[in-house]
C-alpha cells in the first residue's frame, strides 16, 4: 500500500508526544483554580512577544500621529495591571484600525482599534474594555485556546496588498501567521464571563467605577440588536455581547459596589484629537471601499480629501499609491509609497507595494531591498514569492526554493504559483519529497511499484526501484532493475508499473517497498 505522510497528523502527533512528557497540573493565576496546562509562563510571554509587532502589522500597524493618546492608554493600562492577579510584562498599543476592535495575546500583549476609541465615552469605559482583555491574558484564555489546539475559527486576516489581483486572502506566511491567529481568537462563554467578573473587580481595585462595564455591555447589546454596527465585524465577533452577559456583570456591581472615577473630561481630551480627524479617516475607509469597487476616480478625490484634512498620516499617501499602481502606473505609485515609509518607515505595506512596482517595472534588484524590509515587519506570500524569483533569476536556487517554500503555505493564487515553482526547482534533484510510492498486488498476486503525484503539476517520467527485505532481520536481502512508469502522472493521480513478481499472501507484500530513484517534469 502506499506510505501515506499526513502532515497535519504528523505535527499532531509531535505536540501530542511534546504534551505527555511535559504537562503538568497548575493553578490558574486569576481564578485559582486547578487546570490542565502545557504551555508555560515563559512560553506564554515569549509567544506574545514574538507575535505582537507581526498581529499589529497585519491589523493596520500602530496608530503614530498622536502618541499621547497612545501613552493615555498604556496610563490606563498600567493602573489596571497594578490591580491584577498576575505580574505579566504587559504593553499596550493603538492600532490605525476603523473597525472597532480590541485584542490580547499570551503574556499581557493588548492593543486597542482606533475605531474603538471612537465609540467610548470615559476612562471608566476604556478600563471595562482593558480590564476584559487584561484578563483574557491574566487568566491563560489565549494559552487555553492553543492548549486545545482551536487558534482561529475560520478565515485568516485579509491584507489588501498589491494591486495586481483581487484574491488577497490568507497572504500572511511563516511565524506572522499564528499571530495573526493569536490576535483574532474567539473565546468561549466561560472565559469571557471570566474576563467580565475580573475585569471589573480590576477596575473598582484600580478606582474606576465598575458600573461602566454594565453599562457599556447594555450598549452593545443594543448594537448587537441592530446588527447594523460596524462593531459586528470587530469587537463583537469575538467578545459576543448577550443579555447573560449584562445580567451577570449586574451580579457582580452588587458584589464590588458602584462608585469610582467615569473620567468623561479627561478621556474627552486626551481622545479630542483622534476624534477631530474621524472623517479623514472615514474618507480613507470609503476610498478604499471604492478602490476595491475599481472606481479610481472616487478613490482618488476621497483620498485628496483625507490627505487635506489629516496630511501627517502614511496610509492617505498608500491609497494614492494603491490607486497609481492599479492604473499600472508605478512610478507615480512610487512616489506616493516613498513619501508613506518617511511619515512611518516601519510599516510593511508600502515596502511591499514598493517592491512590486519596482519588481513590475523590470528593477530587480532595486525591489529586493524593499521586499526584504516588508517581510522583516510582516512575511507575506507576494514578498517571499517576488524573492524567490530574484533569487532563481542569479542563480540562488537554494534561497529561491526557501522563499518558494515559505509563499506555498498561503491559501491564494500567489501560493500556488510559488508552490508550482518551488516543484519544478526541487523535484529533480528530491523527487521522493513529491512522490509517494508503494507496492500494490493485484487478485492474482502480481506485484506492481505504484506512484503517487502529491504535487498540483503534472509529473513525466518517474524511475524506481523494488526492494525486498527479509521478515526476520529486516535487512534489504534483493533489488529490482530500474523500473520506468511510463506515460507521466498527473496531479493527485497514481500510475504504475508490474514489477515481475508474484506473492501468495498479504503479509508477503509487506516485505517490499518502493524507492524512487528519479522523475522528470512533463513537458
Amino acid at each position: 500500500m502506499l506510505n501515506q505522510i499526513n502532515t497535519r497528523n504528523l505535527i499532531f502527533t509531535l505536540l501530542t508526544t511534546v504534551t505527555l512528557l511535559t504537562s503538568a497540573c497548575g493553578t490558574n493565576p486569576v481564578t485559582k483554580k486547578k487546570e490542565f496546562q502545557i504551555v508555560s509562563e515563559s512560553q506564554e510571554i515569549s509567544i506574545g512577544t514574538q507575535n505582537y509587532g507581526p498581529a499589529r502589522q497585519s491589523q493596520g500597524g500602530d496608530y503614530i500621529i498622536d502618541p499621547e493618546l497612545t501613552a493615555y492608554v498604556q496610563s490606563v493600562g498600567d493602573k489596571l495591571a497594578a490591580a491584577s492577579d498576575r505580574k505579566l510584562p504587559y504593553e499596550y498599543t493603538v492600532l490605525n484600525e476603523s473597525i472597532p476592535n480590541a485584542w490580547a495575546m499570551p503574556g499581557g500583549k493588548i492593543a486597542f482599534n482606533r475605531g474603538l476609541l471612537y465609540e467610548l465615552n470615559s476612562e471608566a469605559e476604556l478600563a471595562a474594555v482593558m480590564g476584559h482583555e487584561m484578563v483574557h491574558a491574566a487568566a491563560r484564555h489565549g494559552a487555553k485556546n492553543m492548549e486545545r489546539g482551536i487558534l482561529m475559527q475560520g478565515a485568516m486576516i485579509a491584507v489588501g496588498i498589491g494591486a495586481q489581483n483581487t484574491d488577497y486572502a490568507n497572504l500572511i506566511v511563516g511565524g506572522a501567521q499564528l499571530g495573526a491567529q493569536l490576535a483574532t481568537s474567539k473565546y468561549g462563554r466561560d472565559a469571557e464571563r471570566e474576563a467580565d467578573l475580573y475585569g471589573m473587580q480590576y477596575m473598582k481595585k484600580a478606582g474606576y467605577d465598575p458600573t461602566a462595564a454594565v453599562t457599556l455591555q447594555e450598549t452593545f447589546v443594543k448594537l448587537s440588536a441592530g446588527r447594523q454596527s460596524n462593531f459586528i465585524e470587530g469587537l463583537f465577533a469575538s467578545h459576543p455581547p448577550s443579555p447573560e452577559r449584562v445580567a451577570a456583570n449586574k451580579i457582580t456591581l452588587a458584589t464590588v459596589g458602584a462608585g469610582g472615577e467615569w473620567g468623561k473630561e479627561v478621556y474627552a481630551q486626551k481622545v479630542g484629537k483622534l476624534k477631530s480627524t474621524q472623517a479623514a479617516y472615514k474618507a480613507y475607509d470609503e476610498g478604499v471601499k471604492a478602490l476595491a469597487a475599481k472606481d479610481t476616480a472616487k478613490a482618488t478625490t476621497l483620498a485628496k480629501q483625507a490627505i487635506a484634512a489629516e496630511p501627517r498620516e502614511a496610509r492617505f499617501q498608500e491609497l494614492l499609491g494603491d490607486i497609481a499602481l492599479t492604473q499600472n502606473k508605478p512610478e507615480e505609485a512610487l512616489s506616493f509609497y516613498d513619501k508613506a515609509i518617511k511619515m512611518q518607515p516601519d510599516y510593511f505595506k508600502p515596502h511591499i507595494q514598493s517592491g512590486i512596482a519596482l519588481f513590475n517595472l523590470g528593477k530587480k534588484a532595486e525591489a529586493d531591498p524593499f521586499l526584504k524590509r516588508a517581510n522583516e515587519l510582516l512575511p507575506t506570500a507576494p514578498g517571499h514569492a517576488l524573492l524567490g524569483q530574484i533569487a532563481e533569476e542569479r542563480g540562488q536556487t537554494d534561497e529561491a526554493l526557501q522563499h518558494y517554500q515559505i509563499a506555498s503555505a498561503s491559501n491564494s493564487d500567489i501560493g500556488k504559483e510559488a508552490t508550482a515553482r518551488a516543484v519544478h526547482l526541487d523535484l529533480p534533484s528530491n523527487p521522493a519529497k513529491y512522490i509517494q510510492a508503494g507496492v500494490q498486488a493485484d487478485n492474482t498476486g502480481n506485484l506492481y511499484a505504484v506512484v503517487q503525484n502529491s504535487t498540483s503539476i503534472p509529473v513525466g517520467r518517474v524511475q524506481v526501484r523494488v526492494v525486498k527485505y527479509d521478515a526476520k532481520t529486516g535487512r534489504a536481502v534483493s533489488q529490482s532493475a530500474p523500473l520506468i512508469i511510463k506515460g507521466g502522472v498527473a496531479p493527485g493521480k497514481r500510475n504504475q508499473v508490474a514489477v515481475g513478481t508474484k506473492i501468495a499472501t498479504a503479509q508477503e507484500e509487506r516485505l517490499y517497498k518502493v524507492v524512487v530513484e528519479a522523475a522528470e517534469l512533463a513537458q
